[in-house]
C-alpha cells in the first residue's frame, strides 16, 4: 500500500533540493548516492544511467530510501521508503529536465564530460512509509 507525501513534502521535492538514495548492496550493506529529484504526484522520481550501482542493486532488489534534507533546514528531513520502478523510455527527458531545474542548462551543457551515449534510466519511487520532520 503506498503512502501519500504531505503537502509540505511535495513542495520541498518541487525545490531543487538533493536527495540521498540509499539502495542494498549485494552483501545487504547500504549504498548511498546524492542525486537531483521531482516529483510526480506523491511519487518521487530520480535519473541514474545503466550499469551504475544504484541501478544494479534497484534491478536486484527494488526496495529504496530516499532521504531529503533540506541544506538550509538541517534539522528538517523526511525519510521516504519505498519501492523502485525503473525504465529507460524517458530517460535522456528526464536528465536534461533535472538538469535545468537545477543548473539552468541542458545536461550535455552542464556535463559535457558525461558519457553521451549511456543509457539513461528513470527511477520512480512509491513511498511505502514517510517518517520525518517535515
Amino acid at each position: 500500500m503506498s503512502e501519500q507525501l504531505s503537502d509540505d513534502l511535495k513542495s520541498q521535492l518541487d525545490l531543487p533540493v538533493f536527495i540521498t538514495v540509499a539502495t542494498i548492496q549485494p552483501d545487504g550493506s547500504p549504498q548511498l548516492s546524492p542525486v537531483w529529484v521531482k516529483r510526480d504526484g506523491d511519487d518521487v522520481i530520480f535519473s541514474t544511467t545503466v550499469g551504475r550501482q544504484k541501478e544494479k542493486n534497484l534491478r536486484r532488489d527494488p526496495r529504496v530510501t530516499v532521504l531529503l534534507q533540506p541544506f538550509d533546514a538541517p534539522y528538517t528531513y523526511a525519510e521516504i521508503r519505498g519501492t523502485a520502478e525503473m525504465t529507460t523510455e524517458g530517460g535522456q527527458e528526464l536528465i536534461d529536465e533535472l538538469s535545468l531545474k537545477y543548473t539552468g542548462l541542458k545536461y550535455a551543457e552542464f556535463n559535457p564530460k558525461a558519457g553521451q551515449d549511456a543509457q539513461r534510466v528513470v527511477v520512480r519511487v512509491t513511498a511505502r512509509k514517510v517518517v520525518g520532520r517535515i
